[in-house]
């Protein structure tokens, strides 16, 4: 097997060419981003024993032929809600496996919540020996050490994935607000909260004394985070109205530009003047949303990720033992049946930056909660990023599919085992391939 970096391939900066004949396996690129991606195909092409944690002695043959492949959307990726329930280092390494297995690339954490405080600041300590005890339940909760989160970003992005962070603000603040009551709008502490309701706290927009905290947080913040994002959520501050709420997203996207950061935000964002750069994480359930269409107007781009079809913490039937239903039932079929180049109205593709599929986690408690809810749908949403719309059929993929199954129990994971897939008993043997011009995310 030779992986071959070659500039002069007219691959783009994610693009590969997989060639395998009699004399050996050829992945080409012009970049490691590529050659990964070819790699991570190839991997799919090689019998479910590929995914055991224990040697395998077999000798296996692939079909020959050459794929061409390169993605539809450079943003493609999923979040992690560590806030309502915390999850260790470990945990997070395996979702990074996961993402990377089907050639997503951006990883959000949501690391700040109501519930609990998730990232270590050394200018506001009591955030994490306060702040980060809680966790819906009454759970003991957690927070990661900078040492921590610096180990999630470099295993990360050896697996050619950008960790993308999110201190959300002004809302969804409670935990901080008993660390730091004096950033509350009453200055006084509130008690923790681990329930789920949403809306109720914010950090006092009015006072200097705030604009400091969050100048502090996302400095220190952005010096522990390579990639060029910072997501400062934005969503369901209730209780900061109008001028009140944009002022004070604009004075935060200030301070994100001057860390030499892009930020990100809820699509709740848009009404705030923009910023060059600036990206909206759109969750809405009706594709009309003339508000986020006319940020869009104004520069802004979009990252798509309707609450109806990618948020993963959906249930997918009603007997689904977690998760929520408010946005419908999400089976994998939902998933995949949509476009993210044209779902918000008045939104041109070229506008769209990519896809992300969030799993909010007020009713998971573990890995295996998370694998449970993760797949079979993440490999839907990863297609949909990757594959250009001319290649999206239901059929073909839920075919596909099948064949994942094998290989998830073989490396020892979680899946919900989706009536509408029809699940192999064992391994497909790969069908010969005759120089396709794309590959889809899961061949």
């Amino acid at each position: 097997i030779a992986l071959v970096l070659d500039d002069t391939a007219d691959l783009g900066a994610e693009g590969y060419r997989l060639d395998i004949a009699t004399d050996g396996v050829r992945v080409t690129a012009a970049t490691g981003a590529g050659l990964f991606y070819g790699v991570q195909t190839l991997r799919q092409l090689l019998p479910a024993a590929i995914e055991s944690p224990d040697p395998v002695t077999e000798r296996w043959a692939l079909p020959g032929g050459t794929i061409t492949d390169a993605p539809r959307f450079p943003y493609r990726g999923a979040m992690l809600d560590v806030a309502r329930h915390f999850f260790a280092v470990e945990d997070v390494l395996r979702v990074v496996d996961h993402l990377a297995r089907y050639k997503l690339n951006h990883l959000h954490l949501h690391l700040t919540d109501d519930q609990g405080w998730r990232i270590a600041v050394d200018s506001w300590p009591k955030l994490t020996t306060i702040g980060a005890t809680t966790e819906v339940g009454g759970g003991p909760g957690g927070h990661y050490t900078k040492a921590d989160y610096t180990r999630i970003v470099s295993y990360a992005a050896a697996r050619h994935i950008t960790v993308v962070p999110e201190i959300d603000l002004p809302g969804h603040t409670n935990s901080a607000l008993v660390a730091y009551p004096e950033l509350a709008p009453d200055k006084t502490p509130p008690p923790p909260y681990t329930g789920t309701e949403v809306g109720f706290s914010y950090v006092d927009p009015a006072d200097e004394r705030t604009y400091d905290f969050v100048a502090d947080v996302l400095r220190e913040l952005a010096a522990l985070t390579p990639g060029p994002w910072l997501h400062i959520g934005g969503d369901e501050a209730f209780k900061v109205k109008g001028e009140v709420y944009t002022g004070f997203v604009e004075r935060v996207q200030r301070i994100v530009a001057d860390l030499g950061k892009t930020v990100v935000g809820w699509h709740q964002l848009a009404p705030a003047a923009h910023l060059d750069g600036r990206v909206l994480q759109w969750w809405g359930t009706n594709g009309e949303d003339p508000t986020t269409a006319d940020a869009v107007r104004r520069g802004a781009r979009l990252i798509v990720s309707p609450g109806n079809h990618a948020y993963l913490d959906m249930k997918y039937a009603p007997d689904t033992p977690i998760g929520h239903d408010w946005a419908g039932l999400i089976d994998v079929r939902k998933s995949y049946d949509w476009d993210p180049g044209t779902h918000v109205a008045d939104v041109p593709t070229e506008a769209v930056l990519g896809v992300e599929a969030p799993l909010w986690t007020e009713s998971v408690t573990s890995l295996t909660d998370i694998e449970l809810l993760l797949l079979p749908r993440l490999p839907a949403i990863a297609e949909l990023a990757w594959s250009p719309r001319a290649t999206h059929d239901w059929a073909s993929f839920r075919d596909r599919l099948a064949s994942q199954g094998p290989r998830w129990t073989t490396a020892g994971m979680t899946f919900h085992r989706a009536p509408e897939i029809p699940w192999s008993a064992a391994p497909a043997i790969p069908a010969q391939r005759n120089v396709p011009q794309t590959d889809p995310a899961t061949p």
